[in-house]
């Protein structure tokens, strides 16, 4: 079974609020098993547009992906971010198939 990932860009406007959204959502990702890949970090945006942050996690598998974020604990957490941000975010399953 492939797993799901989070892939979220982020610019945030205050970062002390920010901190509640953090604090918040890490209730949500423990019961569905995510795992940050990437949690801001350097980067280089070579093509296309970006934002300031950027998040990848991974969740055992698309479902879990797709129940955090529909879970009420999910939900409580982003109602902190809202104001404080603007995200883009795919919930995308990943791929088991062969590679080159």
């Amino acid at each position: 079974m492939a797993k799901g990932y989070w892939i979220g860009r982020v610019d945030v406007s205050d970062p002390e609020q920010y901190k509640l959204y953090v604090s918040a959502n890490a209730a949500a990702y423990q019961i569905y098993g995510a795992k940050f890949l990437v949690r801001g970090g350097d980067f280089e945006n070579p093509e296309g547009q970006s934002r300031s942050r950027n998040v990848v996690l991974e969740f055992p598998s698309y479902q879990a992906a797709l129940d955090c974020w529909h879970s009420p604990e999910y939900q409580a957490a982003r109602s902190l971010r809202k104001a404080v941000s603007t995200i883009d975010l795919v919930i995308i399953a990943g791929y088991d198939g062969p590679q080159p």
